[in-house]
C-alpha cells in the first residue's frame, strides 16, 4: 500500500507576530487543505520552517498535526537532520505519535557519501521499524545528491525504506533511478513544476507548495493523469506554472507565506534569516495570484 496517492501538502507553520507557533491558524490551515482534496499532510517539512524551529517546537507542532488531523488524511512528518542521532530521536518522537509516514531530508552542510547516506538512512529506519520512511533529495538546498544506485539500494534492502521525494531537478537521474528500482520504490515529485513529467516516469504524486494556495487544483493534476486524462492534466499543469514559479522567485517559504497572508490567511512571518519579500517579487506574486484566479483579501 502506497503511503498516498494525489498531491501531498508541504504546509507552512503559521507564526503569531511575535514569531510564536501560531497551533490555532494551523488547525485552520488542515481543516482547509483536507476540505479541498488534499491527500496527505506533510508537517514540519522545508516549507513549514523546521530548520528554525526548536527542537520542542518542532515536535509539539508534528503532534499537534496528528492529533487534529485525526486520520483524515496521512500525516507524513519531517524529521530529518544533518546529525543522525537527532534525526532518530525526532523520528522515534513522531512515530510514538502515530505518524502514518517520516520525511528525512539527507544531511545537510556536513553531507555525506553515499556510503555514509545508506548507513545514516538505515540507522533512522531501523529505529522506527514499523513507520514508512520517505526519502528527500533536494541537492540544490542541502549540497548532497542521493544517486540512482543508493536510493534503490536503500529500498530494496531496509524494509521500511518505501519512498523518495525527487527534488533534484535532474529527470534523467529520475528516470535512471526507476529503471533501476524495478517497483520498489515509491515516487513523489518534490517540484510543482514537474509533477506530470514524474508521474510519467512512476511517480504517485507530489508533495507541494503550490498546494498550500491551490490544493484542489494541484490534486486534480495528479488525479487527471491517473485516470487517463492527460490533456485535463497537462492545462492545469501549464496553467500554474507562471504562479508555481512566482511562488519560487525568493527562497521557499518566504513567497508561499506571503501569497497566504495576501489571500487573508495571517499565517504571519517567517524566522530569521528568512525575511519579507523584496517589494517587485511581492508584486509579481499578487499578479501571478489574482491571474491564477485566486481571490486576494
Amino acid at each position: 500500500m502506497a503511503i498516498f496517492k494525489g498531491a501531498a501538502v508541504a504546509i507552512v507553520t503559521p507564526m503569531h507576530e511575535d514569531g510564536k507557533v501560531n497551533y490555532e491558524k494551523l488547525e485552520e490551515l488542515l481543516d482547509y487543505q483536507i476540505a479541498n482534496s488534499t491527500d496527505a499532510i506533510v508537517i514540519c517539512g522545508t516549507t513549514g520552517e523546521s530548520s528554525t524551529l526548536t527542537h520542542g517546537e518542532h515536535l509539539q507542532t508534528i503532534k499537534f498535526a496528528i492529533d487534529k488531523v485525526a486520520g483524515r488524511v496521512p500525516v507524513i512528518a519531517g524529521t530529518g537532520s544533518n546529525c543522525t542521532e537527532t534525526a532518530v530521536m525526532m523520528s522515534q518522537e513522531a512515530a510514538s505519535y502515530g505518524a502514518d509516514a517520516l520525511l528525512i531530508v539527507t544531511p545537510y552542510y556536513n553531507k555525506a557519501s553515499q556510503k555514509g547516506l545508506i548507513r545514516h538512512y538505515t540507522e533512522i529506519a531501523n529505529s522506527v521499524p514499523e513507520t514508512p520512511i520517505i526519502m528527500y533529495n533536494v541537492p540544490s538546498r542541502t549540497g548532497c545528491n542521493i544517486q540512482p544506485a543508493t536510493a534503490v539500494a536503500l529500498a530494496k534492502n531496509v524494509k521500511n525504506i518505501v519512498g523518495i521525494k525527487a527534488a533534484s531537478g535532474d529527470l534523467s537521474q529520475i528516470a535512471k533511478m526507476m529503471s533501476m528500482a524495478d517497483g520498489a520504490l515509491e515516487l513523489y515529485s518534490g517540484n510543482d513544476d514537474q509533477v506530470l513529467p514524474i508521474l510519467s516516469l512512476g511517480g504517485l504524486g507530489v508533495i507541494s507548495v503550490l498546494s498550500n494556495v491551490a490544493p484542489k487544483n494541484t490534486h486534480d493534476m495528479v488525479m487527471k493523469f491517473m485516470e487517463g486524462d492527460l490533456a485535463g492534466a497537462a492545462r492545469l499543469q501549464l496553467e500554474a506554472v507562471p504562479l508555481i514559479n512566482a511562488l519560487f522567485c525568493e527562497v521557499n517559504p518566504i513567497p508561499v507565506k506571503t501569497a497566504l497572508n495576501l489571500m487573508g490567511w495571517k499565517v504571519g512571518p517567517t524566522r530569521m534569516p528568512l525575511c519579507e519579500m523584496e517589494p517587485e517579487n511581492e508584486e509579481r506574486l499578487k499578479k501571478a495570484l489574482v491571474e491564477y484566479g485566486i481571490k486576494l483579501a
